[in-house]
C-alpha cells in the first residue's frame, strides 16, 4: 500500500504522555455557542430526567431538560458522586453534549451511555473542567444519557442551566443495498448523506490483501467502523468491494497520480505538456468508475494522494507552481469527467498539505470535498480551513499518532518513536479534533488497519502482525463509543537500553521495561531488531536475547554497526500485544592497546575513484573514522597494506567492513614489504566486523583478499592494528 504522510503545514510539539484510563476516556476541548444541524438534532428537550438528588424545590433534573437557558437549573446536593440523566426515549445515534453549567460546576466527570438506564459505557471524561459552557463531541449510541460529577468545583453541588444531547435516531450505516451519497446542506453547516441517512466517515485506511479481506472485514466493523479507504481502483477491487458491502462497509475508492505520496513516488508527470499521461489516467479512471459506480459499497472517488506537495520534488520555482496549477486543474477535469458517469457519488482529492488547498479552491471547483492526510498537526486543519476562507468540506484521509517525520530526535539521531500510549492517545485526540469541526468535517479513515509486523508496521498498523494494539482499542472507543467487556493490552512504559549509544558489536547490551496487564493475563516477551537507519531493512528480526528478571533482557547486537531499533513484545495470549522501541547505537567493540596503523602509510591495489561517497582511498581505512572507507575495484584478488614504519608487536587486528565484505582473506605480515607470511586466514568470512587475534612482529601488515562475498569489490571502513 502506497503512502507517505507529510505535515499539514507545522511541526509536531511533541506526544503527550498519558495514563492507560485517560486514553480510553480522554479530556476534551471545551467550546460555545451550540448549535444544532440537520444531523445533529436536539434529543433531550423535555424528555423524562433523573437525578441522584436536588438541592431543593424548583432544582429538579427536568429543570436541566425545558430548554430554559437561564431561568431554570438543576442543582445537586453538596456531595460526590451525583449524576443526571435523560431518557431519550428510543435508542439514538449521539453527536454531542452540550453542558450550560451554573456557577457550581463540575471540575471532574463523565459522560455516558446506556441502553437500559443500568449498565453504562464512558463516552468521555473530563478531569480539568472549568465551567461555563462545555460543548463535548461524543461518538456511540444509547437511549440514556448520563452525566456521572466525580469532582466538584467547590463546596456546592452540581448545577446546569441545561443538559442537551444531539444526534439522530435510526442506524447511520448505510444498508448494504447502497444509495446515492452527497455531500448536502450549506457553507459551515455541511454534512454527508448515504441512501437518504446522515453518514459520518468513521473509517481507517485498509492494508491487507484483497483475499484476506473475509477474514479481516468482520474485525474492522466490530470497531465500529463503516469506511476503508484504498489508494488504487482496478480490476482486482471487485472482491473487496463485495466483502465490504457484506459487512456494511463503505470504501473511498481511490485513484493513483503521479507524484504520488508526498516524496514523488511513481514518477514525475508533466501536467502542462503531458497530454498522453493525462488523456491515459482520465481513460482508465472513467473505465473503473463506470465498473463500480452502481456497487453498494461505493462512497466516493478519491483522486490523487500527496501529488500537489509531492511535485515539489519534480520541478521548483514558478515551474513549480505552473504544475502545481496544472495538475489541480486536471484533477477537475477528472472531476466532472467522473460527475459524468456517475451522479451519486461524489468526488474529492487528497493532499497532506493545507497549502494545497489554495490551488484546489482556484483550479477544481468541481470536487465535492477536500481531503486531507495530517498526523500530529491534525488539529491545525481546522485553523487553517478557517484561515483560508473555503467554501467546501473536507475528510481527513489519513491521521493518527505523529509519524516519523514529525517527532524530534532521539540521543541517536533518529526519530524517537512515540509509546503505545502515546500513539493511542493520537488517534484519540485525531477523532476529537475531526468531530470538533462540526458541520465541515464530515469523518476520517484514520492510518492504519495494516498487519505489517515490521518497522512501519509497529510505529502505525492498530494490528501488528495480527496483533491487537492499545491503538486498536483506542479507534474502538472513539467509533463504537465503548470497549467494555474487551481484553486489552499489555501496557509497556520506561523502556530503557543501556548503553544506548555505545553497544558493543556482537556483545550485549541491556533492555528494561515496566509491562503491566490490565486483565492479568500471563504474558509471553519477544525482543526484536530492525535496521531500517543501520542498513535500510525495516523487516523485524528476533535478536538473541535472554531474560535476566525484573523486566530486564541481555540482547546481542548485531554485528553491523550502525543505529538499529530494538523493540519489547509482550503478547498475552488473547490476541493482543503491547509493543515498545528505543534506539541502539551499536560501534566497534573497543580493544585495548593502541592502534598502531591510525593515519600510517595506507597503499592497496586498486580504489574506487568514483562512486557514492568515493573516493575511497586505502588511506581512509587507516583513519579512525568508521563513517569513512575503503573500496577496491570490482574483482579477485585484491590487497591492501599498511606500512607501521617500524618493527611492531602485533596481538589483534580489527577489521570493519562495509557490505562489501571479504568472504576469503589471509593477514599477511612482512619485515620488508616483498617478503610476506600468513598469520590468520578464513573462508567463511561474513562481514560487519572480524576481530582477530595475531602473535606477530613486523613492520608491514597486509590483507590479501581472494574472494569477495558481494558483487561488489572489498570495502573496509577500518583497518585497525593494535599492538
Amino acid at each position: 500500500m502506497l503512502r507517505s504522510p507529510v505535515l499539514s503545514g507545522r511541526p509536531w510539539a511533541g506526544a503527550l504522555l498519558v495514563t492507560l484510563g485517560a486514553l480510553l476516556a480522554s479530556s476534551l476541548s471545551l467550546a460555545t455557542a451550540p448549535s444544532a444541524g440537520a444531523a445533529d438534532t436536539l434529543l433531550s428537550q423535555g424528555k423524562r430526567a433523573t437525578a441522584s438528588s436536588q438541592e431543593g424545590d424548583g432544582l429538579s433534573a427536568s429543570a436541566a431538560v425545558d430548554g430554559n437557558l437561564t431561568g431554570t437549573r438543576w442543582a445537586s446536593q453538596w456531595s460526590d458522586p451525583q449524576w443526571i440523566q435523560v431518557d431519550l426515549g428510543e435508542k439514538a445515534n449521539l453527536s454531542r453534549v452540550v453542558l450550560t453549567w451554573e456557577a457550581a460546576y463540575g471540575k471532574a466527570y463523565e459522560i455516558q451511555a446506556s441502553d437500559n438506564g443500568t449498565d453504562w459505557r464512558t463516552l468521555k471524561a473530563v478531569t480539568q473542567g472549568d465551567g461555563g459552557t462545555d460543548e463535548i463531541a461524543v461518538s456511540g449510541s444509547g437511549r440514556y444519557v448520563r452525566m456521572l460529577g466525580t469532582a466538584r468545583s467547590g463546596g456546592y453541588g452540581y448545577s446546569l442551566w441545561e443538559f442537551q444531547v444531539y444526534g439522530s435516531v435510526g442506524d447511520t450505516t448505510p444498508p448494504a443495498s447502497g444509495g446515492a451519497v452527497k455531500v448536502t446542506g450549506s457553507q459551515g453547516n455541511w454534512q454527508l448523506q448515504a441512501g437518504g441517512q446522515p453518514y459520518t466517515v468513521k473509517g481507517l485506511t485498509w492494508g491487507p490483501s484483497v483475499a484476506d479481506a473475509p477474514k479481516y472485514m468482520p474485525d474492522v466493523k466490530s470497531m465500529g467502523v463503516n469506511t476503508i479507504r484504498t489508494w488504487g481502483t482496478d480490476g482486482s477491487t471487485k472482491p473487496l468491494l463485495d466483502t465490504a458491502a457484506a459487512n456494511g462497509i463503505r470504501v473511498v475508492n481511490g485513484f493513483w497520480l503521479q507524484p504520488g505520496g508526498g516524496p514523488g513516488s511513481g514518477g514525475c508527470a508533466n501536467y502542462v505538456t503531458d497530454t498522453t499521461y493525462k488523456n491515459t489516467m482520465l481513460t482508465e479512471i472513467a473505465k473503473w468508475v463506470d465498473t463500480y459506480k452502481s456497487h453498494p459499497a461505493t462512497l466516493m472517488w478519491n483522486v490523487g494522494n500527496e501529488s500537489v506537495l509531492g511535485l515539489q520534488n519534480c520541478y521548483s520555482g514558478t515551474e513549480l507552481e505552473t504544475q502545481r496549477n496544472a495538475y489541480t486543474t486536471f484533477v477537475n477535469d477528472v472531476a466532472k469527467k467522473i460527475h459524468s458517469i456517475d451522479a451519486d457519488h461524489p468526488v474529492t482529492s487528497t493532499d497532506a498539505w493545507t497549502g494545497a488547498w489554495p490551488y484546489y479552491k482556484r483550479n477544481a471547483p468541481d470536487l465535492d470535498l477536500y481531503s486531507m492526510n495530517s498526523y500530529g498537526d491534525i488539529c491545525n486543519v481546522q485553523e487553517d480551513w478557517e484561515a483560508g476562507g473555503y467554501t467546501k468540506p473536507y475528510i481527513i484521509t489519513e491521521g493518527g499518532p505523529a509519524g516519523e517525520w514529525e517527532v524530534p530526535d532521539d540521543a541517536n539521531g533518529v526519530p524517537d518513536e512515540p509509546t503505545d500510549v502515546q500513539k493511542a492517545k493520537g488517534y484519540t485526540q485525531a477523532w476529537d479534533c475531526v468531530t470538533g469541526h462540526r458541520g465541515v468535517a464530515l469523518g476520517a479513515t484514520l492510518f492504519h488497519y495494516g498487519t505489517e509486523h515490521d518497522f512501519g508496521g509497529v510505529w502505525f498498523n492498530v494490528l501488528s502482525g495480527g496483533l491487537k494494539r492499545l491503538s486498536y482499542y483506542a479507534v474502538k472507543q472513539a467509533y463504537a463509543g465503548s470497549t467494555a467487556g474487551d481484553n486489552t493490552p499489555p501496557v509497556i512504559t520506561n523502556m530503557a537500553v543501556s548503553p544506548a549509544s555505545a553497544a558493543p558489536a556482537g556483545g550485549e547490551f541491556t533492555v528494561r521495561a515496566d509491562v503491566r496487564d490490565p486483565d492479568n493475563d500471563p504474558l509471553n516477551y519477544k525482543i526484536f531488531l530492525s535496521g531500517n537507519y543501520a542498513n535500510g531493512d525495516k523487516g523485524l528480526v528476533e535478536a538473541k536475547w535472554r531474560a535476566t528478571g525484573n523486566g530486564t533482557f541481555a540482547v546481542t547486537a548485531p554485528e553491523k554497526l550502525g543505529v538499529w531499533k530494538v523493540y519489547i513484545e509482550a503478547t498475552d495470549g488473547k490476541g493482543n500485544a503491547g509493543i515498545e522501541t528505543k534506539s541502539v547505537k551499536v560501534v566497534a567493540p573497543p580493544v585495548t592497546g593502541t592502534n598502531v596503523a591510525l593515519n600510517k602509510p595506507t597503499t592497496a591495489s586498486s580504489y574506487q575513484a568514483q562512486y557514492g561517497d568515493c573516493p575511497c582511498t586505502p588511506a581512509k581505512a587507516t583513519d579512525g573514522n568508521t563513517s569513512t572507507r575503503w573500496a577496491s575495484d570490482w574483482s579477485d584478488p585484491q590487497w591492501i597494506r599498511v606500512d607501521l614504519g617500524a618493527p611492531t608487536a602485533i596481538r589483534k587486528l580489527q577489521l570493519v567492513w562495509d557490505p562489501a565484505y571479504a568472504k576469503s582473506y589471509e593477514v599477511q605480515v612482512s619485515g620488508d614489504g616483498t617478503n610476506w607470511r600468513p598469520v590468520h586466514s578464513t573462508t567463511t568470512g561474513n562481514g560487519d566486523i572480524d576481530t582477530i587475534d595475531v602473535t606477530a612482529t613486523a613492520r608491514h601488515v597486509r590483507l590479501h583478499l581472494t574472494a569477495r562475498g558481494t558483487g561488489w569489490g572489498y570495502s573496509l571502513h577500518e583497518f585497525g592494528i593494535y599492538s
